[in-house]
This record gives structure tokens, C-alpha cells and sequence, in this order.
């Protein structure tokens, strides 16, 4: 089984649709939502191009708790869909959760010590986890526990600007990278009246996040 995992798209409709025209030429057989699809600039048409696709879907924090944002772009009953959704799923022997199994909150990076990976996954009974939540991909052993972090279609950390995902062929997790459109998607934004509208726009689509600020910001959170 071939399993698209999309997570923390954040709301981006234009890292979203060149990512799922990727997924159709990888012929996947199952699209899986990994949390945080919304969160950003266009929560509706974000799960509107979500929905009309054959998708799983997992609960991430921001679907938990939408932001004014959200609760004013999207309709009630979406938004109660959204929170109802399942913290983790498991495919083809592979557990798919947004941060740990049994809480969408909790943080982990490539730096996060050993012993708090064995923590939040060592229990599990898929000897394979995907997770998202801080935006950066990885690929981390902790016992006979493989932890992998697909990175985030729609707000990635990776000193570049594209759209990153992970195809996850009969259990095995391959990192992908899409370019979509930046400059159309800088426009766009800008004009959206979404309050976080000028900072991503400079900070996040006109120059590279760094990938190991953003590491070390999460991991002084974790501690």
C-alpha cells in the first residue's frame, strides 16, 4: 500500500494542490490529513481541496483549538468535524498520529533526547510512527521504534521554500519535496486580510525559514 502523508498544511491551497497533483502521479493508494490542515491563511478552500480527494484524516492541536481565524472561515459544522476527528491511524502496520499517539500537543525534533522519544512511542505496537507538529523532517531510531516526521506541506522549516510530504510505500517512509507557485501564493496572502498575513509572507514565502532556529525554538519549548 502506497500512503501519501500530508500534515501541517496550514491552510495553504497552493503548496496543497501541487502536492496532491505529486501524489496522483506517485499513484498512492490512500491520502492521509496528518493534523493541522487548517491554521492559516485559507482554512476553506485548504479543506475543500481536502475533502475532494479519498483522505484520511487526524486530529492535529490546531483542529482542536481553531483559531478566530478559522472559526470565522469555516462553518460551524466543519469545524465541529474537524475537532472530532482521531488522534492516531493505523495503515498497512504503520501508526500515523499528529505529535504522540494519545496527545496532539507534544513536541519532538531531530534533537529531542532519546529518552523522551522512548517516552511518547516506545508502547506502541507498529514498529513504525509518522508524525508532524514541528515541521521538519526526520528519520530517528529509538530502540526497535523508527520515528519519522513527514515535514509540513504548507509552513515548512527546511531552509527552503517548497511544499514537504512523505510517501510511505508498504511501510516504508520516503521524503518528498514539492515546489508549488510562491510568488502567486505571496499575492494571494498578501491580499487575504489574515492578520498573520505580512510576517509569513516575509518570513516563511520571500526567504527560507531556517530549519535549526526553528529546531531549537521547539526543543526550548519542549524543555
Amino acid at each position: 500500500m502506497k500512503v501519501a502523508a500530508l500534515y501541517d498544511v496550514h491552510a495553504m491551497p497552493h503548496a496543497l494542490e501541487a502536492v496532491l497533483r505529486a501524489v496522483e502521479a506517485e499513484r498512492a493508494d490512500v491520502v492521509l490529513f496528518g493534523g493541522d490542515l487548517i491554521a492559516g491563511p485559507f482554512p476553506r478552500r485548504a479543506l475543500e481541496l481536502a475533502r475532494a480527494v479519498n483522505a484520511r484524516f487526524i486530529r492535529g492541536n490546531c483542529e482542536a483549538a481553531p483559531a478566530e481565524w478559522d472559526r470565522e472561515h469555516l462553518e460551524p459544522e466543519d469545524l465541529r468535524w474537524l475537532g472530532e476527528l482521531p488522534l492516531a491511524a493505523s495503515l498497512d502496520g504503520v501508526l500515523y498520529c499528529h505529535a504522540t499517539p494519545a496527545d496532539d500537543t507534544p513536541i519532538t525534533t531531530e534533537l529531542t533526547p532519546e529518552d523522551v522519544l522512548r517516552e511518547a512511542f516506545g508502547g506502541v505496537e507498529e514498529r513504525v510512527v509518522v508524525i508532524g507538529h514541528t515541521h521538519h523532517q526526520f528519520d530517528r531510531r529509538v530502540g526497535d521504534v523508527r520515528v519519522v516526521n513527514v515535514g509540513s506541506v504548507g509552513m515548512p522549516y527546511e531552509d527552503d521554500v517548497a511544499a514537504f510530504w512523505t510517501l510511505v510505500d508498504d511501510g516504508e517512509p520516503s521524503f518528498r519535496r514539492t515546489p508549488f507557485d510562491v510568488e502567486r501564493a505571496a499575492i494571494d496572502i498578501g491580499s487575504s486580510g489574515w492578520p498573520g498575513a505580512p510576517e509569513f509572507v516575509a518570513e516563511n514565502l520571500l526567504a527560507p525559514p531556517s530549519r535549526g532556529d526553528a529546531v531549537r525554538f521547539f526543543e526550548s519549548r519542549r524543555a
